[in-house]
């Protein structure tokens, strides 16, 4: 027996299924580049997950982070399209480099050349997320559609050198 998202991941065009692969590597990608921030705050997540739904105009899949934000949704003319955004950063040069690799991220894994398909324009820039923290507290205090997700903390190579050179 199929389950209901393989069913509906059966039918999808292939324009269709490569912005939903590319959404999914660029979002882990994001899960990767969030794991490696010390402050706890800025690992929590917030994940609206309707994959089972693929119809026009619906969200399918949302991730909203204090500094991240993107979405796969079905468009009203049944393309799927990727929406993101992103803090804007001064003061913190390592959340400055996360933000920065994110979005470089987005368009390098929607370009030609990496899926083979056209789909360059499913990154749609109508409108953008700036301040992904305000969004983040609104819909946590909401809580209708969204589940909570800490993105556990991983060291990097770096900063395990720098811990050992410290004791």
């Amino acid at each position: 027996m199929k389950k209901p998202f393989q069913h509906i991941h059966s039918q999808l065009s292939p324009y269709n299924l490569a912005v939903k692969h590319a959404y999914f590597t660029i979002l882990k990608g994001a899960k990767n580049l969030l794991s490696q921030i010390e402050h706890e705050e800025l690992r929590y997540t917030l994940i609206r997950d309707e994959r089972n739904r693929t119809t026009d105009g619906v969200i399918i899949h949302e991730f909203v982070n204090p500094l991240l934000f993107l979405r796969l949704e079905c468009r009203s003319d049944n393309l799927f399209a990727i929406h993101y955004g992103f803090e804007q950063i001064n003061q913190h040069v390592e959340y400055s480099n996360i933000t920065a690799l994110f979005t470089r991220s987005v368009y390098k894994l929607t370009s030609k050349e990496v899926t083979q398909i056209e789909m360059e324009a499913a990154v749609k820039t109508d409108w953008l997320i700036e301040t992904p923290s305000a969004m983040y507290e609104y819909i946590e205090e909401q809580q209708k559609y969204h589940t909570f997700k800490l993105i556990k903390y991983k060291v990097t190579a770096s900063q395990r050198k720098r811990l050992l050179s410290v004791a």
